[in-house]
């Protein structure tokens, strides 16, 4: 029926699968694995997997928005050929072939397959790969658990009503591999979404009441009160809470606007704090209810940060994306994704939070500790004179310039948040930390009013801000700063 019946493809997916590799055999089995090496199963989506050496081996695997607008395809599958090749370079070589997957279920229950809608499509994805050297090896519909080959063009071969992608009551010889090999599909991206979905009626009439009135109350709050709301609540979860009351709930979330007290929580990802800390974010952001939807954003880079670090890849992908939906560029969000799509795995990021969290945590002990008893004079004969220009006890005089030490919960003008009086006239950034205490500064998280000019994102562009993240959470000068070398390089290059 087409090219792939006589050649298998080895996927290696999964940490068992050094050892025993999947291998795919034809069309059925590659529409069966899909959500196997994506982690779940994609809606709307253009989907390419890289195949590298000679046994045809996975490599790189994006996944991006199918464009609502055929006027689109063409840019579209142009970015998908070039940012599968720029991953795989980077990653061991061009790839030599490439599986091609265009998803998309009917609007309605009896609406015809989008196989002949997409087509068009699907030769714009054809051409792209092709001028960069890298041949189609298959191109696959998959829709309401169907699915149809593109290359398949000789007259009565297929099947017009395509082929189910399950083809009994049990999963094909692929997919138990894929299983075996740790692989279990997180149910669907729209499902993991719409389970962060904000509450609605009638249990979103008390939290919005609650954001109304924590919102005329919000700048009076200050960071000291903000970071013990954070701690409070996570010690409640860690100890097997599941809800805040409306009031502690709308104080919190618009208390998390601050990337400060946002930043003390990326610090929970211990692993006895993992499950109470995805517990506390996805309260939190199902609270954020109509019209304060932008509230939501930080608890959800907050939830696919610890997800992350927890092993649950899928669940952090999915949860990204829909946070470069709502807020297109909050920069913790496209850090992270970036990191996730530049093949990072969290250690190097979850070793430098954990130092940060140590330094401050002995700058907390040492500041309860007291400050060191004053020796006097460098000579030993006791306290020195009392008068102008020495301070009272004989303390020596600080001398000009020098630097004043802060204690664990002093703000300084360069820890304020953006829009504080500290905050440079118009930058939209605070000032960098530096190594001055609390949790190292992101980026100014937004507001908590409704989303606007929310636009779909194809997800963030393959770059070095993993390594920028690294670097800057070691030396304390805050994650922000790796905005200015990327400012250029935004545009088109995003993939998911």
């Amino acid at each position: 029926m087409n090219a792939m019946n006589n050649e298998h493809v080895i996927l290696s997916l999964g940490p068992a699968s050094e050892q025993r590799p999947v291998v795919m055999r034809g069309p059925a089995d590659m529409a069966e694995l899909l959500p196997y090496f994506l982690g779940f199963y994609p809606d709307d989506s253009i989907v390419a997997v890289g195949l590298q050496g000679p046994d045809l081996h996975q490599g790189g695997v994006i996944r991006a928005d199918l464009p609502v607008s055929p006027a689109e395809w063409p840019a579209a599958a142009e970015e998908t050929a070039a940012l599968l090749v720029a991953l795989s370079e980077r990653h061991g070589g061009r790839p030599l072939q490439v599986l091609l997957y265009l998803c998309q279920d009917p609007v309605t229950a009896h609406a015809p397959p989008p196989v002949e809608r997409l087509r068009p499509l699907a030769d714009d994805l054809r051409g792209a790969f092709g001028r960069r050297g890298v041949a189609v090896k298959e191109s696959l519909c998959v829709s309401d658990d169907r699915w149809w080959s593109f290359l398949c063009r000789r007259e009565g071969c297929c099947d017009p009503a395509g082929y189910p992608v399950r083809r009994g009551p049990d999963p094909g010889p692929a997919a138990a591999a894929a299983t075996v090999a740790g692989l279990v599909p997180r149910g669907s991206r729209k499902a993991i979404v719409g389970a962060l979905a904000p509450l609605g009626p009638p249990e979103d009439a008390p939290q919005r009441e609650a954001l109304v009135r924590a919102e005329s109350l919000a700048a009076g709050v200050s960071r000291d009160r903000g970071l013990e709301l954070l701690e409070q609540a996570f010690a409640e979860f860690a100890a097997g809470a599941r809800e805040l009351d409306e009031q502690r709930t709308a104080r919190l979330l618009f208390a998390l606007r601050d990337r400060l007290i946002r930043d003390r929580g990326v610090e929970y990802v211990r692993p006895a704090e993992l499950a109470p800390a995805e517990r506390l974010w996805r309260f939190l952001a199902r609270r954020a209810v109509p019209p304060y939807e932008g509230c939501a954003v930080a608890p959800l880079t907050l939830l696919a940060w610890a997800s992350w670090v927890a092993g649950d890849t899928a669940t952090a992908r999915v949860v990204l994306a829909h946070v470069l939906r709502l807020a297109p560029d909050y920069l913790l969000a496209e850090l992270l994704y970036e990191s996730m799509n530049d093949g990072m795995t969290p250690g190097a990021l979850l070793a430098a939070v954990e130092a940060q969290r140590r330094r401050r945590e002995e700058r907390a002990a040492t500041a309860q500790s007291g400050p060191e008893p004053d020796p006097g004079p460098a000579t030993g004969r006791g306290p020195g004179p009392q008068g102008p220009g020495h301070p009272p006890g004989g303390g020596r005089r600080r001398r000009r310039g020098g630097r004043r030490k802060a204690g664990p919960t002093a703000v300084g003008p360069a820890e304020r948040s953006s829009g504080s009086p500290g905050a440079p006239s118009g930058s939209g950034e605070s000032r960098p930390e530096g190594s001055g205490s609390g949790p190292v500064a992101l980026l100014p998280a937004p507001g908590c009013g409704p989303v606007t000019g929310a636009r779909p994102a194809r997800g963030v562009r393959l770059g070095r801000a993993g390594a920028c993240a690294v670097a800057a959470l070691r030396s304390g000068t805050g994650l922000h700063r790796c905005r200015t070398g990327r400012q250029a390089a935004r545009g088109a290059h995003r993939a998911r």
